[in-house]
């Protein structure tokens, strides 16, 4: 039988309790080591205790994170945070939008049932209010202003139902109701009650803004530009998207997602891919339908009839209208250019030509905002104008120039898209859920 070896070879799991062997070890607080070998961390029986410790405290993190997930309608296991990060309660539990649009909801309701009770004030409804508003404008005040201020107090208990973490948590066809209900308002304030004069005065507002030192365009009453009624289709603008994003917050808590940016997961690649593909179908009726129209009011700009008689080319020139329909055109040209750069490198890089932001990443909502305004507005001007019952019997107007404003509700929903699939294609991680894609 041979001897047993002078110095017994050193594990973690059984460190020497003897002291230093030979040359080749060194010398630690849990004995002999080899030179390449690292100290563990305590003695045999520490790491398995420290493990357990642990884990039990994990344990009781997960399980707590967990409830606070169910309380804030995310999946079980999510506290609403990115591994290692800091949750940020607000964006999970709905953020400010909901108390936003319940405040503002209540506010404009208060205001209409003055409209009610005076009989006077009421923005909307044709010639006597100087609205334009497609829907609105043929229905008489005393009947319009009492249904408006109904719905928009009802429309403040509802918002301030879905906000925050103490949020109603519906399912079936009560949930199905309230979310109908909900993004009915949205989208009856952003499209609805607005009026192509709204889209006028943003086309005309470069011209305005630097004309007006100069006194140009001359006879401009801006009294009679910024009126009553148009202040409250920019109001009811406002509080659409405020009623929208609060619906929709509530709306991805109740399936378990986060409630910024929507994700219940790590988008795939395929998913993306398909976002890209229609985005860019999107982004091609955008550009072309203001170009078309454009088109023509160029031409009547440089003295060619197109689409028009030559007596009320005569017209515009003699007013100087030609000069506003010329604004519009050059509004809607730049805006197509624009729109283009949601699916180019340049709409995410700036280009090199440009001095001191060359080369520097577009910030996502200086695409992002101005797009979302300009998408609604244009949609309501196009329901405006098609359901105008003077805009039928224009003489001298070919049929083919009432086809490019037939199709603006069109270039609204297309700019739409092609701007949110802009804004999925750029978004980064979520700085609420940690989420990707």
């Amino acid at each position: 039988m041979s001897p047993a070896p002078t110095t017994p070879p050193s594990t973690p799991a059984d460190p020497p309790r003897t002291p230093p062997g030979p040359a080749h070890t060194s010398t630690t607080p849990f004995g002999a080591l080899p030179r390449h070998a690292s100290a563990p961390k305590d003695t045999a029986g520490a790491p398995s205790r420290r493990t357990d410790a642990s884990e039990e405290a994990t344990d009781v993190r997960s399980r707590h994170a967990t409830a606070s997930g169910d309380r804030a309608g995310l999946p079980s296991g999510r506290a609403g945070a990115a591994p290692g990060a800091a949750p940020r309660g607000g964006a999970v539990a709905g953020g400010w939008t909901g108390y936003a649009a319940a405040a503002w909801a209540a506010t404009y309701g208060v205001v209409a049932l003055f409209w009610t009770m005076t009989g006077t004030g009421y923005p909307f409804g044709g010639p006597a209010s100087g609205g334009d508003a497609p829907v609105l404008r043929g229905i008489p005040a005393e009947i319009a202003a009492p249904v408006f201020a109904g719905v928009l107090l009802a429309t403040s208990v509802a918002v301030l139902a879905m906000a925050g973490r103490h949020a109603v948590r519906l399912r079936g066809l009560p949930r199905a109701a309230l979310l109908t209900f909900g993004y009915a308002v949205a989208l009856s304030l952003m499209v609805l009650v607005p009026g192509a004069d709204l889209l006028a005065l943003t086309g005309y507002a470069p011209m305005l803004i630097l004309g007006a030192p100069f006194g140009w365009p001359k006879g401009i009453d801006y009294s009679t530009v910024f009126d009553w009624s148009l202040l409250n289709q920019a109001w009811s603008l406002a509080g659409g998207f405020l009623v929208g994003a609060a619906v929709l917050s509530w709306q991805r808590r109740g399936r378990g997602a986060c409630g910024r940016c929507g994700r219940d997961g790590d988008v795939p690649a395929a998913a993306r891919a398909r976002t890209a593909a229609w985005a860019r179908r999107a982004t091609a009726a955008a550009v072309v339908i203001p170009l078309l129209y454009s088109v023509s009011r160029l031409a009547w700009l440089a003295g060619i009839p197109l689409g028009i008689d030559r007596a009320m080319l005569r017209g515009l020139h003699e007013s100087g209208g030609v000069w506003a329909g010329a604004g519009l055109a050059t509004f809607a040209v730049v805006g197509a250019v624009l729109t283009l750069g949601l699916v180019q490198r340049w709409g995410e890089v700036f280009p090199r030509w440009m001095p001191v932001i060359a080369g520097r990443r577009v910030p996502v909502l200086l695409a992002v905002i101005p797009a979302a305004y300009v998408s609604p507005v244009v949609f309501a001007a196009g329901l405006g104008i098609v359901t105008s019952p003077a805009m039928w019997h224009l003489t001298g107007y070919s049929t083919v120039l009432m086809i490019t404003h037939v199709l603006w509700p069109l270039w609204g929903v297309a700019l739409a898209v092609a701007t949110y699939g802009y804004h999925l294609r750029r978004r980064t991680a979520c700085r609420a859920c940690g989420r990707k894609g």
